[in-house]
């Protein structure tokens, strides 16, 4: 059977890539503690098993009674974890010293790590930790730090307990100082992209207890002074920042510890988009396809000043599974579309999607009659819809006086809809990116997806009223990203090396997906170009037939549409390298477990240009695209026929349309029939 239909391996995939906030993760486990189920040792079970993992997986293979290892510990919960995590490694030989950042640590801890020849040092003049005398004096509390600080750099692995999912805010006092000297202070990390389960050979080894800390749990910022982490192993779910950036960036690799948690119910905060989630959104052939019934992408794309970019943007979606793409665009880019792609056809018509933007001028840049923006500003016109400020909410229904409520079901629903202008739902996808950004209409329906940068983000949320800039985007991407969706009602993808895409669940409920599968070696001129277009050629196999993806889709397929972007960058790369890597599932068996948490140190993984890859341009990606739409409907097996995605079967009779004359001149209209083609071949 494929896995695309084997609901035990989907629920076994969600596990490893659902985020769930600190308050539901706590709620999750109290009903597993009032049993008595001792989760603090078996998390620290798994923390000293990791521990010796990395060890060995360093190319000196030590040994744990080789090794000198620091414990920086907090006095919670999460000091308590690596307080036993430390006593199982001091049982096995190393030399372990706990340095207390706090003035206590958990008593039955600091008992374990003891009575197991663990040392303790107390870092503030006010602790009072059993046999850890506190500084007596400032100076003497200084003299302890920098002890510290010297075993910090002295140590083959550091355990960082100081803060868990409890903390709130940037760190403070003697963690946050800590952080300053030995971390990093308020911005991703910026060492080479390694391939999951590389370090770089030189020690201390990092591994956190449950989250690195510095790092904001809910949200993935970085509020502060932080301690990256080489491996961050996080106990009954993923949270949040282990998905988000820029604290993603932190966590290093991440080791899923399973306690067995009750989910039902508990609502992700973010998802990490699936393989299978892309296969899923791909369009598989049909017997009786024609061109039209594979989907026709339309494109305003390119300027005089950048026609590379319609190029790009074309061939991309020629390549991206449909079965014709249409272009419109000044004379120049014409002409090179044409010569990279002879089966293009130009001029406007009935699409099943468009994209819009790519290469072209945005407002600060074009002539006032730049033609590309003016089409553009044409397409977008009947996309626009009334603000969701106006739309009733639940609490006005509650309120509102009985007689003038509708008197029916069907009303109520209709009451609740957003306010489309007739037929507007029936409007295809259109992918608005770069240039046509500032395009856009104040409110639009969720099948108009914006792909932003950090800085066209800004910008966008800018010329709204607020006060941003890019780095304040890539501070904090989730909030800014949220703040546009608020905004202007759009599935919004914001591109990055993990990139967030925010959809509409149900009214003023998002849902976010990020897709970290791409390798770094895809921050090159272009790649945004290609993204556009087979982002857009995915949207519109989804639409074929008209068929047109209900906004609750939106974000999965946008998500899915970066994802085999970023598989399609991997495979030209042959990069073992991604912004984000599926989490080791944690398992007592010490061999499976180590070649899962170190993959790139396994030799059948490695590609002739060794697991980091080799660079790669945009139309490289563009011709690795069939190969990774192969690669997913390889998924597939014989249960796809007749049941896979029949919603997205065409009407026979809008399958075999005859092409229609466009008597609109170059007026744009999403809605139009399918014109003869002027240039090129159909």
């Amino acid at each position: 059977m494929s896995m695309l239909f084997d609901e035990d391996h989907m629920a076994a995939e969600r596990f490893l890539t659902c985020a769930y906030p600190a308050d539901q993760v706590r709620a999750m486990e109290r009903p597993l503690l009032e049993r008595g189920v001792p989760l603090m040792r078996q998390a620290a079970a798994a923390a000293a098993h990791v521990a010796a993992a990395m060890l060995r997986g360093t190319p000196d293979e030590m040994d744990v009674d080789e090794a000198h290892v620091l414990l920086l510990a907090g006095a919670g919960d999460n000091g308590g974890d690596g307080l036993f995590a430390a006593a199982d490694l001091a049982r096995q030989g190393a030399q372990v010293v706990c340095a207390a950042v706090g003035r206590s640590l958990h008593e039955e801890g600091l008992k374990a790590f003891l009575e197991a020849g663990g040392k303790v040092m107390a870092l503030d003049p006010a602790a009072d930790i059993p046999g850890a005398p506190a500084p007596a004096d400032d100076d003497d509390a200084d003299d302890a730090f920098y002890h510290v600080i010297d075993l910090y750099d002295t140590s083959e692995l550091v355990i960082d307990a100081m803060t868990g999912i409890g903390a709130d805010g940037a760190l403070r006092g003697i963690a946050a100082r800590i952080a300053e000297e030995v971390g990093a202070n308020g911005t991703a990390p910026r060492g080479i992209a390694r391939p999951a389960g590389e370090t770089t050979g030189a020690y201390p080894l990092v591994l956190a207890v449950d989250v690195p800390s510095g790092v904001s749990v809910d949200d993935g910022t970085l509020p502060g002074a932080y301690l990256p982490a080489d491996v961050t192993v996080t106990f009954g779910a993923l949270k949040p920042c282990a998905l988000l950036p820029p604290a993603a960036h932190a966590c290093g690799r991440t080791v899923l510890v399973d306690f067995g948690f009750d989910a039902d119910g508990a609502v992700p905060a973010v998802e990490s988009t699936l393989l299978q989630d892309a296969a899923r959104a791909v369009r598989a052939p049909r017997v009786t396809d024609d061109k039209y019934a594979r989907g026709v992408v339309g494109l305003v794309t390119g300027s005089d000043s950048y026609p590379g970019a319609a190029v790009l943007s074309a061939t991309a979606a020629a390549r991206a599974n449909v079965g014709m793409v249409r272009y419109v665009g000044p004379a120049r880019a014409q002409d090179m579309v044409l010569n990279a792609l002879p089966e293009a056809v130009l001029g406007e018509g009935r699409c099943q999607a468009w994209v819009v933007g790519s290469g072209v001028p945005d407002g600060d840049h074009a002539a006032e009659d730049d033609p590309q923006r003016e089409a553009i500003r044409r397409l977008l016109a009947p996309y626009a819809v009334s603000s969701p400020a106006a739309w009733p909410s639940p609490d006005d229904l509650r309120t509102m006086d009985p007689d003038d409520l509708p008197d029916s079901m069907e009303g109520i629903m209709n009451l609740m809809r957003p306010a489309y202008d007739a037929g507007q739902e029936l409007l295809p996808p259109v992918v608005v990116d770069a240039g046509a950004i500032d395009l856009l209409p104040d409110h639009v329906p969720a099948q108009v997806v914006i792909t932003p940068h950090a800085g066209e983000l800004a910008r966008l949320l800018r010329a709204r009223g607020e006060a941003v800039d890019a780095d304040d985007v890539t501070r904090d991407p989730l909030e800014w990203a949220l703040c546009a969706w608020e905004m202007t009602g759009a599935t919004v993808l914001l591109k990055g090396a993990v990139t967030i895409v925010v959809g509409t669940v149900a009214r003023d409920v998002p849902q976010v997906m990020v897709c970290g599968e791409a390798p770094a070696w895809m921050s090159t001129a272009g790649s945004g170009d290609v993204l556009a277009g087979s982002l857009g050629a995915l949207l519109a196999q989804r639409s074929a037939g008209g068929a047109v993806p209900l906004p609750q889709d939106m974000a999965r397929i946008v998500a899915a549409g970066a994802f085999v972007h970023g598989l399609a960058g991997r495979l030209v790369s042959r990069s073992l390298q991604s912004a984000l890597t599926r989490p080791a599932v944690y398992d007592e068996d010490d061999d499976a477990f180590e070649r899962t948490l170190f993959p790139a140190l396994s030799d059948e993984r490695v590609s002739p240009a060794g697991p980091l890859g080799r660079p790669v341009i945009a139309g490289d990606i563009v011709a690795a695209l069939p190969d990774a739409y192969g690669l997913l409907l390889s998924l597939y097996d014989d249960r796809i026929a007749g049941t896979y995605d029949d919603d997205l079967d065409a009407d026979d009779a809008d399958r075999n349309e005859d092409d229609e004359d466009d008597e609109a001149g170059i007026g744009i209209d999403p809605r139009d029939p399918v014109p003869a083609p002027r240039r090129g071949r159909a």
